[in-house]
């Protein structure tokens, strides 16, 4: 496997497009409720590594698919993830609901989880494990909130 992964770099671009648009069209921006700072670090901390991972692979701790079946499967469950996640914030964008909220942060710790485990990646394995359970928390925390 290469250092760098066109596949994660075009996935990661869909993903975070809808935020983009978020950002742009919500000139406030999106208020944390939660406060607790481990969380909060444990959570910018992963997301940095699964961004940076999905696209740049470290010689020696990324090994690859395992075959064209393994690559093949990575390409079709991401794309799925991709489209469907796109999906709920285009059916969801002005509902704050706590399916939003978690649906939206589920579907993104999938699809680098089960990207780092299909491309046999260990930074993005290993980012992916901690930015789920804090991305999922932050984000259930503050709709319930």
């Amino acid at each position: 496997m290469d250092w760098f992964n066109v596949y994660g770099l075009i996935f990661t671009v869909i993903i975070l497009l809808p935020n983009i648009v978020f950002a742009v069209r919500c000139k406030g921006g999106f208020e944390n409720k939660w406060k607790n700072r481990f969380v909060i670090a444990a959570e910018q901390i992963g997301r940095i590594g699964c961004l940076t991972f999905m696209i740049i692979s470290i010689p020696g701790t990324a090994f690859g698919w395992r075959s064209d079946n393994a690559l093949a499967l990575y390409l079709i469950a991401d794309s799925l993830l991709a489209v469907l996640y796109c999906a709920i914030w285009i059916v969801c964008f002005r509902k704050n609901s706590v399916f939003r909220a978690l649906a939206l942060s589920v579907i993104p710790s999938v699809l680098f989880l089960f990207s780092g485990i299909m491309s046999r990646d260990m930074p993005l394995i290993i980012s992916s494990v901690i930015f789920a359970p804090s991305h999922i928390a932050i984000s259930y925390k503050n709709a319930k909130s």
